[in-house]
């Protein structure tokens, strides 16, 4: 009988004490404050690539091993059809031929499109490539 009123009386204890205190952090889900979710595809899904120039230069746009380098003028489109989605780990890489940071912002139009709006920066050294897992992330590098 004395280890339940003991028991009892620890319990009312922390508890007065916990709701008198506003300072305590309370735990929760992120639902209202965690950030975009990731982009990401099926894995072995076929997706088309849309890279946009929105720099004030011209741009260099290659596929490692696959393309010679590709001149995207500023404004112009890149459309990249049918990249598939299981290819072992691919990769796009760009970069400003005079040595200006670029940033990759990335978005998805729709299920089976990568956009990636190519935009100049000032943080250094910028990114260089998105790369495309089998799995179906995507990381910008």
């Amino acid at each position: 009988m004395s280890k339940l009123i003991s028991a009892l009386l620890i319990t009312t204890t922390l508890l007065l004490t916990a709701s008198n205190n506003s300072n305590i952090s309370l735990a929760g889900t992120c639902a209202s404050n965690c950030g975009k979710a990731p982009i990401q595809f099926t894995p072995g899904q076929r997706i088309r690539i849309q890279v946009v120039n929105s720099t004030p230069r011209v741009l260099k746009i290659q596929k490692p091993s696959i393309t010679e380098p590709v001149s995207l003028s500023p404004g112009q489109t890149l459309k990249l059809e049918q990249i598939e989605g299981t290819e072992p780990n691919t990769s796009l890489i760009f970069w400003d031929e005079t040595g200006r940071s670029i940033q990759a912002n990335l978005s998805k139009p729709n299920l089976a499109t990568l956009r990636v709006e190519l935009r100049p920066t000032a943080r250094v050294p910028g990114d260089r490539s998105v790369y495309i897992q089998d799995d179906g992330r995507i990381n910008v590098l």
